[in-house]
């Protein structure tokens, strides 16, 4: 293995003990290491530490904090190539893939390391001439997040590196499944100069035990969460007791639109990035599939041609595109909605295999209507079913009946309808005949129950910043 691949391996593991969490490659089963459980005490020690250190990192200037946040980002290029093997050793997906969300987990590093100083304040026209008023951003304190294992680097650098840029101190407890990938760069982080109290990565056998301690520690100040809606919903109610500020991203339903009049290649290209991209295990992947009946036949035809073509294997081998699902767990789900959906008469004209392993063929299935359970669950893996519809008043009621509203996507080339079925989708993000739309520049976030705050573009760093009313009189 590479430089940065063994010291990680080496720094973060630990012998096996039945203290110690084995990290496995989905792939192959095999053990990679094993890292260390903190106890709670440990985390609650950690905590105290990561104070300590914020008060002295908020008194750094803004540019020493950008310097030092762009001197991490040049590492984690530098290291792309590596950290990319660690991410698919753990997590699965394959190596070019893991390579890109590496380069996009850095953009946000960046991103921030600029907009560390640009948190202005704002000067205030007084309402009487013997007062004068202004508004300052102070850093809110300690900051923590957990963070899932579909995305174990970005997911981690869209929180940490605002974070850190406003002023704050950052906890990161990364999912038990791929917390190498968590270590590996904060390794490259107090490289860059980051002190190792102000971002610390906490792991235990038991998520419920450090978000219990994350959520009511009066120490922490803001907490980030992204995970599913129903663990969303129980950390906001322990939040409540210490009156956190918080941000959720949490799950999705996101509808993927063809319309009559699309550029049906176009769309067939634009499906297969957004259905298949980690094997379906993402957050804003095309979850169910709405056709227009004039263009349905061709858009399956041509879809399922295209997907037929995706090579299902290790990660590390050339050519994958489709590599295993995280665990047993997840891999009995998805054969399950197939069933599931099977029985209520939807048709699979293509996948829908048990490869062994934890893989799963990728399958489409059509003949699939509104009623049936599928269109109504997070699927999280490489299943796509379609739905045919007449009409843009049916699309627009059939695509936002879910309690979900984090992205969506759709393809015309008709300029009035593009603006119209955008501003009626009830989503927080709207993908207009594209279907990759994350970047570190645009504000990520939903609505409904698929959370609140927004993660990324100018607003991503507010999240980590208190506004300061300042009033002068005697004037």
């Amino acid at each position: 293995m590479d430089q940065i691949v063994n010291k990680t391996l080496l720094q973060s593991t630990c012998d096996s003990s039945e203290d110690a969490i084995a990290v496995l490659n989905p792939a192959t089963n095999e053990v990679l290491a094993y890292i260390p459980s903190v106890p709670t005490e440990g985390i609650v020690g950690q905590i105290e530490k990561s104070k300590k250190a914020q008060k002295a990192w908020q008194e750094r200037s803004a540019s020493e904090r950008s310097i030092i946040l762009k001197r991490w980002y040049d590492l984690v290029v530098e290291n792309s190539d590596d950290l990319a093997r660690i991410m698919t050793l753990e997590q699965g997906k394959p190596l070019q893939e893991a390579k890109g969300e590496v380069m996009y987990g850095a953009s946000f590093i960046q991103w921030f390391a600029e907009e560390a100083k640009r948190t202005y304040g704002d000067t205030i026209p007084s309402p009487t001439s013997n007062k004068r008023l202004m508004t300052i951003k102070q850093p809110v304190g300690v900051a923590a997040a957990i963070t899932p294992w579909n995305f174990p680097i970005a997911m981690i650098t869209r929180k940490a590196a605002p974070a850190l840029a406003a002023g704050c101190s950052f906890i990161i407890k990364p999912a038990n499944q791929t917390p190498l990938s968590a270590y590996a760069v904060a390794e490259l982080a107090y490289q860059a100069g980051v002190p190792r109290d102000l971002l610390i990565v906490v792991n235990n056998h038991s998520s419920v035990s450090v978000g219990d301690i994350l959520c009511t520690h009066n120490d922490i100040k803001k907490l980030s969460f992204t995970g599913s809606t129903q663990v969303g919903s129980h950390l906001l109610k322990q939040t409540a007791e210490t009156i956190k500020k918080t941000s959720m991203e949490l799950g999705g339903n996101a509808p993927f639109i063809v319309f009559d009049d699309a550029d049906i290649d176009a769309a067939v290209k634009g499906a297969v990035a957004s259905k298949f991209r980690n094997a379906g295990q993402t957050c804003v992947c095309a979850n169910r599939f709405y056709v227009q009946e004039t263009v349905y036949d061709e858009f399956v035809k041509k879809f399922a041609a295209a997907v037929s073509e995706m090579k299902v294997g290790n990660g590390t081998e050339p050519g994958v595109e489709i590599g295993p699902l995280i665990d047993a767990k997840a891999k009995d789900s998805v054969l399950s909605y197939i069933e599931t959906a099977k029985s209520q008469g939807a048709k699979v004209i293509l996948g829908g295999e048990d490869l062994g392993g934890l893989f799963v063929s990728p399958t489409i299935l059509t003949e699939v209507t509104q009623d049936m359970d599928i269109v109504q669950t997070e699927l999280f893996g490489p299943i796509a079913p379609i739905i045919r519809f007449k009409d843009d008043d049916e699309l627009v009621i059939k695509a936002n009946d879910t309690i979900y509203g984090l992205a969506s996507y759709f393809y015309t080339n008709k300029l009035n309808r593009a603006f119209t079925i955008a501003e009626k989708l009830e989503y927080g993000m709207v993908g207009i005949n594209e279907g990759i739309i994350s970047n570190e520049v645009a504000p990520f976030g939903g609505v409904k129950q698929s959370g609140f705050g927004r993660e990324g573009a100018k607003q991503g760093i507010d999240e980590y910043l208190n506004i300061k009313y300042l009033c002068f009189g005697g004037f």
